[in-house]
């Protein structure tokens, strides 16, 4: 039988560990929880990111809007019978002109105090009425500032100023793996928050757009989705909701937003002008294949080659001719065609342009008087 002694030993120990345990827990409360194998501590949770994002949401969704937009289809019966005199008297009957009114609907961002709105322009294109519908149960009507089919964005206006508007995030650099929301009215459900990550950044050549660096997200994007606002974890507009990879418009969890950098120039070229200004030479180019490199018997790689250009236009006028190589613009040496449309188009009309090139085999300078990039695009640069 064991010493009574050694039972009031014991009972002191214990009472020790947990006088000793509850003044650890008191003092340092943020290291209780580490594990001893590299468990997740509460100051490691803090850094990883809130349990809800409904702060974000709050203070973003104020600013976001439901559009809605009528416009006016004309369309014609037509009647195939092996019979003219019945296919006349039947497009006398009915074959006169149809015009039916077409709604649809979309979302966009109330970006300035003023009441300016960020939307996609497919979202109010060809439209002659459009709807403004804010959270707080408010219905305007907004006209059109301006638009931009190129970039498939546009900027509306309400007729007043006591709305909220939306904080930029553009101080942070956007990078893959970052929490992102998409606010919306998809399908007309009304407004409807969706979560994701940004998965890719920077994507283009999607046959879209003339100009594409799309903020790519799993974040679901359905149709009157369009127009709305991608937001972080801060609840700051970070993109402008705009297509899916889905061929019927609705969610893959692949879907594509303007990236917020891009769509505050064109709204700020669009409120101030009306529409974007951007250079234009009037040149047709395409990249330098091995083939083309050995036909022209160049000694280095890179350069595009003029194809073709338009008659009486700035680089004409400078004295280009297609088969002329262009070498650098303004010193940025060009590797591939699509250098040559972003270098131009940061360039307002009227700037000068310092070309240089090879003709025939020696090299070349042109100066070059940018002109104004003709509306709705393109096909020179």
């Amino acid at each position: 039988m064991l010493p009574r002694k050694f039972f009031i030993f014991l009972a002191q120990s214990a009472a020790v560990g947990i006088m000793a345990a509850a003044i650890l827990i008191f003092l340092l409360p943020n290291t209780w929880l580490q594990s001893s194998n590299g468990g997740i501590s509460t100051n490691s949770l803090a850094n990883i990111g809130p349990y809800s994002y409904s702060d974000a949401v709050s203070k973003a969704a104020p600013a976001v809007v439901n559009i809605y937009t009528k416009k006016l289809v004309k369309g014609s019966r037509t009647f195939s019978t092996n019979n003219p005199q019945l296919e006349r008297i039947l497009r006398n009957m009915y074959g006169r002109n149809l015009d039916r009114t077409v709604t649809s609907l979309g979302s966009g961002v109330i970006v300035t105090a003023e009441g300016h709105i960020l939307t996609n322009n497919h979202v109010i294109e060809n439209a002659e009425e459009i709807e403004v519908y804010l959270r707080d149960g408010r219905q305007l009507s907004a006209k059109v500032v301006g638009a931009d089919p190129e970039t498939d964005l546009a900027v509306l206006q309400i007729p007043t100023t006591e709305v909220p508007n939306i904080t930029f995030g553009i101080a942070k650099p956007l990078a893959v793996g970052d929490v992102v929301l998409a606010i919306g009215n998809p399908f007309g459900l009304g407004q409807t928050v969706s979560q994701g990550i940004i998965s890719a950044t920077g994507r283009n050549q999607l046959g879209v757009n003339v100009f594409e660096n799309y903020i790519q997200t799993d974040a679901a994007i359905n149709p009157g989705n369009s127009g709305g606002a991608l937001i972080n974890a801060k609840g700051e507009l970070i993109g402008i909701n705009t297509i899916t990879s889905s061929k019927n418009g609705t969610s893959v969890g692949i879907g594509f937003a303007i990236p917020i950098v891009l769509a505050k120039e064109v709204m700020t070229h669009m409120i101030e002008y009306g529409r974007v200004l951007r250079g234009w030479i009037g040149v047709r180019v395409q990249n330098i294949s091995p083939q083309l490199s050995e036909s022209f018997k160049l000694t280095e790689s890179g350069g595009v080659l003029v194809s073709g250009i338009v008659r009486n236009g700035p680089a004409h006028t400078a004295g280009l001719y297609p088969g002329d190589i262009i070498i650098s613009m303004n010193d940025q040496i060009l590797t591939e065609e699509r250098q040559v449309l972003n270098e131009v188009i940061r360039y307002r009309p009227q700037q000068k342009l310092n070309v240089k090139g090879i003709r025939n085999g020696n090299l070349t300078e042109w100066t070059i008087e940018v002109g104004q990039r003709p509306i709705y695009g393109a096909l020179t640069y």
